[in-house]
């Protein structure tokens, strides 16, 4: 039997995530916080982050807060706290955001400690995810029953889901390598070559590893969808907005300058501080993350910054 399912955040993600469920037969109600916006998308049928793309039929949209059996918040990751008093209870919710709360440096799971959630996490686009092209993510909580149950209700033919118990691996993984595409982009953007951007996806999937073990995660959590999969489309593609901030730091630009073109949040900016500090705090060296975050706060310029990783103490593996 379909549950009833409201997806909180009118944003590219959160809109390609109603498409696609209202497409395969869910009972979908799409919540914008503006309710402009909210009337905007209803008469025209579209969301203007995703151009060419028509609103199914079925799907309601509204700013009234919905009741429905499962939640997914899509809202960026500043703004999770602030949703959650205005959440129903009983629902189901299923976290959908990427990064690092500033300030607490809390993961989204911990943010909504201790009300049960699960992360939906992995390597997609909106765009492609709207379009209905085929492509995989990752349900986590370690609520077996929670997990069984989401996996049902929000799987399609074209969006295979896999289960994981680990929320913090997968969360960890969904923040941290926004970081990494920065760094990523820097690579390209600077022309400094692809074996260079191999090797630094290489290393930046060993330090987030080893900080997800450091915080109770498991390591092996980073190699699945949820990191390396999200890692490499992340660091691999134009349409991935830190990478793209990424290359055009390389190539000289401001990082105000790129900011303000911008309509979308790039997470990576505010994750890469405050993954450095979480990393502290667990005693963990993130060298690449660290890197990262001098560049962005013009502390290092970009030929400084990639001289300083490779310069780093020879050791094993």
């Amino acid at each position: 039997m379909n549950k009833s399912i409201a997806i909180i955040g009118a944003g590219a993600w959160g809109t390609a995530l109603a498409i696609l469920l209202a497409k395969a037969g869910r009972e979908v109600t799409l919540w914008a916080r503006n309710a402009e916006k909210a009337e905007a998308m209803r008469q025209t049928r579209e969301n203007p982050r995703l151009p060419g793309i028509k609103l199914p039929p079925s799907l309601r949209v509204t700013a009234e807060m919905p009741e429905a059996e499962i939640l997914l918040l899509t809202m960026p990751m500043q703004h999770l706290r602030s949703i959650l008093p205005l959440l129903p209870q009983g629902a189901m919710l299923v976290l959908c955001c990427k990064g690092l709360e500033q300030g607490t440096l809390a993961l989204p799971p911990e943010v909504v400690e201790p009300r049960p959630c699960a992360i939906l996490t992995g390597p997609n686009f909106a765009h492609e995810i709207a379009a209905g092209l085929p492509a995989a993510a990752v349900v986590a909580t370690p609520d077996a029953d929670l997990r069984a149950a989401l996996i049902a209700a929000l799987h399609t033919p074209s969006f295979r889901l896999y289960g994981s118990a680990d929320i913090t691996g997968a969360a960890l993984g969904g923040a941290a390598k926004n970081v990494i595409a920065i760094a990523a982009g820097v690579v390209m953007g600077a022309g400094l070559g692809e074996n260079a951007r191999a090797a630094l996806i290489t290393r930046g999937l060993a330090e987030i590893a080893r900080l997800a073990a450091a915080l109770g995660g498991k390591a092996e959590t980073v190699s699945g969808l949820s990191g390396l999969g999200d890692l490499l489309l992340t660091c691999t593609s134009a349409s991935s907005r830190n990478y793209s901030l990424g290359f055009g730091l390389g190539q000289g630009g401001g990082l105000r300058e790129i900011l303000d073109g911008r309509s979308a949040v790039t997470e990576g900016v505010l994750t890469a501080p405050a993954l450095l500090a979480r990393a502290g705090l667990a005693k963990e060296e993130m060298p690449i993350t660290q890197a990262v975050t001098k560049l962005l706060s013009g502390e290092m310029n970009v030929p400084d910054t990639m001289a300083a990783l490779m310069r780093r103490g020879l050791k094993d593996e």
